[in-house]
């Protein structure tokens, strides 16, 4: 007999509300510690170091008490996850001082159908129209209320195409090692969360010097900044866990979709806890991303309930000559008029 399957440590709904809530959290926090009425901790490659140093040592922990199992993966895909990972969080960085926030959010934006190409591309994935339908929804409500002035140039054009190239492809690689590797989203996390860690605490306070000329060893540490990089930390943790979580469970396109819940989320707490402006457009574009991520999710139950294998029964398979007994095959008799012949013999 078959052992049965071990049911998740988190559901599912549990993991889509903790990737929300962690996600939300941490950008609250990282707005009080980053902005210039906060602590101006500008060092935002630096901070993210910092994330994966955390997240690196709970995985570190994790297998040292037996909690979680490590698995081999090839150093040189850990090295070239990271590497790509990395130039994502730099290019992202580099588009949104380059690029005014408009553009920054339209490239935002574009990961979801480039998602949506590389896995049709790398993972011969097709979509119906009621997904693609919702795909499009979804992205015109959040460009309803969050694109505002729109202001590109050649460099940060070019850093935006390489920041949404960089995160498509390390989101769909996510999903692609844990089924090559069969390993959970937390053990694959453990693998890649220290070399990360590494490169951008060493890398980081470089980058952060380009970007806005500061040095990492001029700031003035204060228990107050001190305690929002401790809280962004741990917070960081539970946003990428749920984010291997989310994508090992789902898809990197669902991930993308669902995952503007977000911004919905972002704008309505900054609107009460930071006084910021929440228009008409703001509310109709919200309105509208969330009817599309309502119909998203219905069009994939849909689609995989339509591709679900159908259970034979039992007379079905019967009638294709499975489960008939040799001997009633042979004699071409029904195995009824089989058994009466055996008895009267």
């Amino acid at each position: 007999m078959e052992a049965e399957k071990k049911p998740p440590v988190v559901s599912d709904v549990g993991a889509w509300a903790m990737n929300v809530v962690s996600s939300v959290g941490i950008i609250m926090a990282n707005k009080q510690l980053m902005s210039s009425s906060g602590y101006a901790f500008s060092f935002a490659t630096t901070l993210t170091g910092f994330h994966f140093t955390v997240t690196a040592l709970v995985g570190w922990i994790s297998n040292a008490t037996g909690y979680s199992v490590s698995k081999h993966v090839p150093l040189w895909e850990l090295v070239w996850f990271s590497l790509v990972a990395n130039t994502s969080i730099t290019g992202m960085n580099l588009s949104l001082m380059l690029n005014s926030v408009g553009f920054y959010q339209i490239s935002k934006l574009s990961m979801i159908p480039v998602v949506c190409l590389m896995e049709w591309v790398l993972n011969s994935k097709h979509y119906t129209t009621k997904v693609i339908s919702a795909v499009v929804v979804v992205a015109a409500g959040v460009g309803i209320c969050t694109i505002t002035d729109v202001e590109v140039n050649a460099k940060g054009f070019i850093c935006a195409c390489v920041a949404v190239f960089c995160t498509s492809l390390q989101q769909i690689t996510i999903g692609s090692f844990q089924k090559k590797y069969n390993i959970g989203s937390f053990e694959l996390l453990s693998k890649t969360a220290p070399i990360q860690a590494v490169s951008l605490i060493i890398l980081g306070p470089f980058v952060d010097y380009f970007l806005n000329g500061r040095s990492l060893l001029n700031y003035s540490f204060s228990t107050g900044a001190t305690f929002f990089i401790l809280l962004s930390c741990s917070l960081a943790v539970f946003c990428n866990m749920s984010q291997y979580l989310c994508i090992g469970r789902f898809s990197a396109t669902s991930f993308q979709v669902l995952g503007h819940m977000k911004t919905v989320c972002v704008l309505i707490l900054g609107w009460i806890l930071f006084d910021s402006a929440l228009t008409v457009k703001n509310i109709l574009g919200m309105l509208l991303a969330v009817m599309g991520m309502v119909v998203y999710s219905w069009a994939v139950e849909t689609e995989k309930k339509a591709t679900a294998p159908i259970p034979r029964n039992k007379s079905d398979m019967l009638d294709d000559g499975e489960d008939v007994p040799l001997k009633a095959r042979v004699s071409g008799l029904p195995p009824s008029d089989l058994e009466e012949g055996e008895m009267k013999s």
